[in-house]
């Protein structure tokens, strides 16, 4: 596992409140919205990437959905959000680790990451995310995916950042990728700042 990172999200996790870092959504309306858009049935498998300690699972588990996963590289998050899940986190699969480096015993319906790919601004770092998603989602599977927009923030939690629009994040998962809805949206930090995000949905062939 990459230290680094893990190191550096740890403290992230360990220092601030979950409703004081600059992601948090009390509510993940574009996601929900996104993935009740694939239709799956609520027992098809469902991976949540550097999921950190958002609270997507509790509301995914609210609708019903009963095969999820929550990776996340920092174990001081996953330990805030099964905390705040009490009982319903043996609802869940929890495993920390690098995404980069993740293997699957498992294949995935939908995958959703609106944490980890832009904050990957190294071709090989991204090459990695791109082997390990294609090793865990099954034929036919799902992306639903945010990173910071072109007008994004320049950088995000200390860490540099890259940004895309919607054809040039449909363009890093390859051509066997169908594009079946793209959004903007404009995130409100806990301090009220603007942050502008691209989201996709994509589809393998």
């Amino acid at each position: 596992m990459n230290s680094e990172a893990q190191s550096h999200w740890n403290r992230v996790y360990t220092t601030k409140a979950a409703d004081a870092v600059s992601w948090y959504q009390a509510q993940p309306r574009t996601s929900l919205d996104l993935i009740a858009a694939t239709k799956l049935p609520l027992d098809a498998p469902i991976i949540d990437v550097g999921a950190g300690a958002s609270v997507l699972v509790d509301c995914l588990l609210g609708q019903g959905n009963t095969a999820l996963t929550v990776l996340d590289v920092s174990a001081a998050a996953l330990a805030r959000a099964r905390a705040r899940l009490g009982a319903d986190a043996a609802k869940v699969r929890w495993i920390e680790a690098d995404v980069r480096e993740f293997e699957p015993s498992q294949r995935y319906d939908l995958w959703h990451d609106r944490a980890v790919f832009h904050f990957l601004t190294d071709p090989a770092d991204r090459a990695a995310y791109m082997a390990a998603l294609r090793r865990s989602l099954n034929p036919r599977g799902h992306v639903v995916m945010a990173t910071f927009a072109l007008d994004g923030p320049a950088r995000c939690s200390g860490l540099d950042v890259a940004h895309y629009d919607a054809a040039s994040l449909h363009a890093e998962f390859g051509a066997d990728f169908d594009m079946l809805e793209s959004r903007r949206e404009i995130h409100l930090t806990p301090v009220g700042a603007e942050q502008r995000f691209t989201w996709v949905h994509l589809r393998l062939r």
